[in-house]
């Protein structure tokens, strides 16, 4: 317990680095170690001059208190970047969050996994080609993730459970609310379906614009690809594909959407050297490997030509 309050707290100094809070979760045995410290400590420890008016040294085990009834209240399970239990492919990222948040079951890392992103407002041959290749992917046996908006989002998540699998959302907020509030019954299919909703916000941060663009690093760094399915110009979901690039992520564009009147940021990252796919074989068949989670192995083997 003494280990989740600190873990908490240090979850809630946004105003430093994943970094510094690792730093400070090493240099100090519990809370009431952090509730000594002024702002002046702080900076000392991290070897930085940190200017905020954030920290408030008084109000940290209230709030901690606080944040431990959500966690069991909505059955958040929560685990720091020094635990044998957090997603490795997280740990790869130069930026790793200090810590992560999951209702549901935590992603198998033994079973890759595809983003799927893109607009909130598809045209009628984006949602179809979401919905269709989500169950696609799960015919394979591959979990999609995704940022549970509206749009390509919710149409990527919805095939993926209607096909069977554990599919996974990343939220910018504290997980004791689904945002977008209309996908809270998705959401639950993802929990009782042995996916999960997963971030790095601790239960009563807000979806403030900010985080939305810092989620999608963790969205694109559970994956093994990231599929663009359609994306404006000035699209979120290029700033995925740009994460995906500086990962070292597949990056794949659909076919079915080229030259769509909601594509054109699909369609630069098609010009830009993009692969253009037609469905989820063509994907999963540039990972070349067979594994057990694959569900139906007739229909791989003969699709991936193994």
């Amino acid at each position: 317990m003494a280990n989740n309050e600190l873990v908490l707290a240090l979850s809630n100094m946004s105003f430093l680095s994943a970094r510094e809070r690792e730093i400070l979760f090493e240099k100090l045995d519990n809370i009431e170690a952090l509730t000594v410290l002024s702002i002046e400590d702080i900076s000392l420890i991290v070897r930085r001059s940190v200017k905020t008016g954030l920290w408030r040294a008084d109000t940290v085990r209230v709030r901690v208190e606080e944040q431990l009834r959500m966690l069991e209240r909505y059955r958040i399970g929560m685990v720091s970047v020094f635990s044998s239990d957090y997603p490795p492919l997280l740990r790869e990222l130069h930026d790793p969050p200090f810590a992560v948040f999951w209702r549901g079951a935590l992603p198998d890392p033994e079973r890759p996994m595809v983003a799927m992103v893109g607009t909130r407002s598809p045209t009628g041959n984006g949602a179809i080609a979401s919905e269709r290749l989500g169950r696609e992917f799960a015919e394979l046996g591959v979990p999609v993730v995704s940022g549970l908006a509206r749009g390509v989002d919710a149409f990527a998540h919805r095939g993926n459970l209607d096909g069977g699998a554990p599919s996974v959302a990343v939220l910018a907020c504290g997980l004791e609310r689904i945002y977008p509030k209309c996908n809270s019954l998705l959401a639950g299919r993802m929990i009782d379906s042995g996916g999960c909703v997963i971030g790095e916000y601790p239960p009563g941060d807000e979806p403030l614009p900010f985080r939305f663009p810092q989620r999608n690093r963790i969205i694109s760094g559970l994956s093994r690809s990231v599929v663009v399915v359609e994306a404006p110009a000035r699209s979120g979901a290029l700033i995925t594909a740009d994460f995906a690039l500086e990962q070292g992520r597949d990056l794949y564009v659909v076919e079915a959407t080229a030259g769509s009147a909601r594509g054109g940021g699909t369609d630069r990252l098609r010009e830009d050297g993009a692969l253009s796919i037609r469905n989820a074989c063509e994907v999963v068949s540039d990972w070349r490997i067979e594994a057990p989670w694959r569900r139906n192995r007739a229909y791989a083997q003969a699709d991936l030509g193994l």
